[in-house]
């Protein structure tokens, strides 16, 4: 399923609605570096890989803008060991 993802600047998140529900990635950003905090994926949708959509979106984000990462959400922390080509974001 191909996810249309946003930058909820107001609420500091990255989200997506799938049937209704929101599934989001919250981070705090300053200059140079993004940290992703919370990753939270409503029960309705679970095991649809969203997560991971999301997290793969929010990295190549922060790519894109030259920034560094500091994934403190458990889940970006398991997709970045899982994904070794994010390791350059690291902060």
């Amino acid at each position: 399923m191909e996810l249309t993802i946003t930058k909820n600047e107001e609420k500091h998140r990255f989200e997506t609605t799938v049937e209704g529900h929101i599934g989001f990635i919250q981070y705090v950003e300053s200059p140079g570096v993004i940290a992703y905090v919370h990753t939270e994926v409503p029960p309705e949708l679970e095991g649809r890989g969203i997560a991971a959509q999301l997290a793969k979106y929010v990295l190549d984000y922060a790519r894109e803008h030259h920034l560094r990462v500091k994934p403190l959400c458990p889940y970006v922390h398991a997709y970045m060991k899982r994904h070794p080509e994010y390791n350059d974001l690291l902060h």
